[in-house]
């Protein structure tokens, strides 16, 4: 750009080029050495370079500043970062949608309050997920609108007076636009705000899920076992098989939470323009990089290997009362205002804790004296796969629900989702 606009000449500027090319060559063979002699990374290139080139190395920090150069490098390391965690993401996302595609016809008790609520789906859960990753691929996508800025040529706060093209250089290095204002281009980590933010919006979505792998592989639900590779046992009791990635991964939510916070610490109290307080953004953008980026390795292994035991899982729904919604359903589609058949089943419900009676094992007599609304034809309604497979509203439980959720998810990953399952 310096030889495009006459700032330098055209064989300056190939001298120069010519130069950072062996400079990088020589780092890239691990032969260059820095020392804190020269103070900071900008001052060790150019003292490099100067040894390499000669004088003429001096023009290249022409128009430019450390404080409009470390913004660039920042921008560019979490622009290059973006597409890696939504990579990452699409691969969980597909693990999620195979194990909801096998599972549409698997029931399980749903919870509210931890308490057994109603029968849905497994499929209808682990899609749940699924969405909840969608919106984090969309939140890092949103991130590169405001990381893809160029802040080169900001100089140190207030521009400069040589003739630069800053639209050149930031099409050099792959920008999408270019700050308009050299205060904000030096001092903004708005962007680096962002990710770490979405780095947290993740983290809790896999430490909720990870809740949940823990209780569910726990003696009291076993509904799931999880891999030996994902497990560990116990130096003193050999029955124990411990959940450790998925306590691991739920564990490390606090430390993205940090390094969110710290950032946002950091930059509260800050006058416009650049602070040597600034230099405390990268370190928590880089940790957090880490954990996300290990944590979805962990639990895309994690999920792709566990064991599914269907059979514990729709068992817990025989004799829970969690088809009491059905019934009350039943009897307000026959005409019954609801919150009376809410109050009726209640009694059933009720009667049935005391007598250790299911809905669905009840006489049809002691049905009716309930209700004379009741007919023969509630015991379908009370079955707990035909309660899940009922309920069709869209985005509901229903098994048909539940496939054209897994489809509309196929159809959103793309190619992420073809390449991911062939691989």
């Amino acid at each position: 750009m310096l030889g495009d606009t006459g700032i330098v000449t055209k064989d300056e500027a190939a001298t120069i080029k010519q130069g950072l090319q062996d400079l990088d060559a020589e780092l890239q063979a691990g032969q260059l050495e820095f020392t804190v002699a020269n103070e900071d990374i900008h001052m060790n290139i150019e003292s490099l370079l100067t040894a390499k080139i000669g004088a003429v190395a001096g023009k290249l920090h022409t128009a430019r500043s450390r404080n409009d150069q470390v913004a660039t490098d920042f921008h560019l390391w979490v622009q290059h970062r973006l597409p890696e965690v939504t990579a990452a993401l699409k691969k969980l996302q597909t693990v999620l949608l195979n194990l909801a595609e096998t599972h549409v016809e698997t029931i399980l008790p749903g919870t509210t309050h931890l308490q057994h609520a109603q029968p849905i789906s497994l499929g209808h859960y682990f899609m749940a997920y699924f969405n909840m990753l969608q919106r984090d691929v969309e939140r890092f996508d949103f991130n590169m609108q405001h990381t893809s800025i160029s802040p080169l040529g900001a100089a140190a706060l207030a521009g400069t007076t040589f003739p630069i093209d800053r639209q050149e250089t930031a099409d050099l290095l792959g920008f999408q636009q270019v700050y308009t204002n050299s205060l904000d281009a030096v001092s903004d980590r708005d962007f680096a705000i962002e990710y770490l933010t979405n780095a947290s919006v993740l983290m809790m979505h896999l430490s909720r899920l990870c809740e949940e792998l823990v209780l569910w592989s726990s003696y009291e639900y076993q509904y799931i076992e999880m891999d030996d590779a994902y497990a560990t046992g116990s130096s003193i009791m050999p029955q124990k098989k411990n959940p450790d990635y998925a306590e691991l991964i739920r564990g490390k939510v606090g430390r993205v939470y940090g390094d969110l916070t710290g950032l946002l610490t950091v930059m509260k109290g800050l006058p416009l323009a650049y602070n040597k307080d600034m230099q405390e953004d990268k370190e928590g953008v880089f940790d957090a990089t880490t954990t996300i980026m290990g944590s979805l390795h962990v639990m895309t292994g994690m999920l792709s290997t566990v064991h599914i035991k269907a059979d514990n899982m729709h068992n817990a729904v025989k004799a829970d009362f969690s088809n009491a919604t059905e019934l009350a359903d039943y009897l307000a589609a026959k005409g019954l205002p609801f919150r009376q058949a809410h109050a009726i089943v209640g009694q059933l419900v009720l009667q049935g804790i005391q007598t250790n009676t299911p809905l669905q094992d009840m006489s049809l007599a002691t049905l009716q004296s309930a209700s004379a609304l009741i007919g023969d034809d509630v015991y379908h309604d009370l079955d707990p796969v035909a309660a899940v497979e009922r309920r069709q509203s869209l985005g509901g439980t229903g098994f048909d629900s539940v496939r054209q959720q897994v489809a509309a998810g196929k159809q959103l990953l793309g190619d992420a989702y073809a390449s991911a399952t062939v691989g």
